[in-house]
This record gives structure tokens, sequence and C-alpha cells, in this order.
């Protein structure tokens, strides 16, 4: 019996007003932590970059995700930045994010938000989807590449028989101690958020 891919959806976005940030090492380690896998006939990989609105909900649409992961700068409550047609930041709340994502609630598992005060649009979402991450505080570059090279090397590995956590909480375990094992402060920034039962 042939396994299904689990499909993973990185959207990205450094608006031109914005500081810059490390997008491309970001994505470059986590192509990297999948080719490595052994495991990576099970995952399939796509990334937006430069994304608008809209972008998010043609790129669901069109690839139907498990996991939806963004990049990006968050603004607390105001939202994450996304861009708009000039390239500058346009801010999208969490609720908005929440009601989209509740479209694709059977088959989006984990939406991952490695953006600085993100906790906020973790909470909405995970009113809808099952594993909800987010960033209670500002978080550095270097912490949150760590953070998310953590995740999916958790997840690439992960196997059932070693570990009693799900998937999801298992990769999430492993990337808050990639930040610390690198040296690097921030280990208790990124939060698991869980639907309610």
């Amino acid at each position: 019996m042939t396994v299904k891919p689990q499909k993973i959806l990185i959207l990205a976005a450094n608006p031109s007003n914005t500081s810059r940030l490390r997008l491309d090492q970001e994505l470059r380690d986590i192509k990297e932590g999948l080719q490595r896998s052994l495991n990576r006939e099970n995952f399939d990989l796509r990334y937006d970059l430069a994304v608008r609105p809209r972008d998010i909900r043609r790129a669901i649409l069109d690839y139907r995700p498990n996991i939806i992961h963004f990049s990006g700068h968050g603004a607390g409550i105001q939202g994450l930045a996304f861009e708009d047609e000039a390239g500058e930041a346009q801010l999208v709340t969490g609720e908005a994010l929440a009601g989209l994502f509740g479209q694709f609630s059977k088959q989006v598992e984990c939406v991952l938000l490695n953006a600085c005060y993100s906790e906020v649009q973790a909470e909405a979402i995970s009113q809808q989807i099952n594993y909800v991450i987010g960033m209670n505080d500002a978080i550095e570059d270097k912490a949150a590449i760590e953070f998310v090279v953590g995740f999916y090397d958790g997840l690439l590995a992960y196997n059932p028989e070693y570990d009693e956590n799900s998937p999801v909480e298992f990769a999430f375990n492993i990337a808050r101690n990639a930040i610390e094992l690198a040296g690097v402060s921030g280990e208790l920034i990124p939060e698991l958020k869980k639907k309610p039962i």
C-alpha cells in the first residue's frame, strides 16, 4: 500500500517597508533537511514567496496542504504582514486566517507561524486547526531559523514506535531544543496551541 505524502506549504513574505529577514536561508535549510531525511518520500514541499493575501487562498486551494507554514513579520493583535500589490506590508488578522483555514480543517493538521508576536493569530487559528504554533514575543532570525529546521527535522524523523506524542508535538519539542542547542536565546518563545476538544 502506498502512503500519500504529507504536503507542506510554505508561504513567505518580507514586505519592502519591513526589516529584512533571512527567508532564503530558512527555506534552503528546510529543503536541505528534507533531502537528507530517510522519510523524504513521505513529504512533498511547495513554497511561495512575496505572498499577498489572495495568494494564501489560491495556494491552499491549488495544493491542498496538510501543513501550512508562514514565515515573515508579525504585529501582534494587528496581524501578520503579507505583501500588497506594491510589495509593502498588508496586515491580515488572526480571525481572517482562522476563517480561511477553518474551511480546510479536515486536511490541514498544523499551521506554523514563524513570525514575531504571532501567538494572537495562533490562538485564533487553533479554534479551527488541531495544532498551531506561534511566537509569544519577538524572536531573533537565527532562533527562528533554528526552530523551523529543528521542527522539520523532528517531523521527518518521527516514529510512533519511539514516541508517545503526536508527530507535531514531537517536532515542536525537538524544535525548541534546537534553539537551545544552538546557544541562542528564545527557546521559550514558540508556543504550541491545540484545538479545544
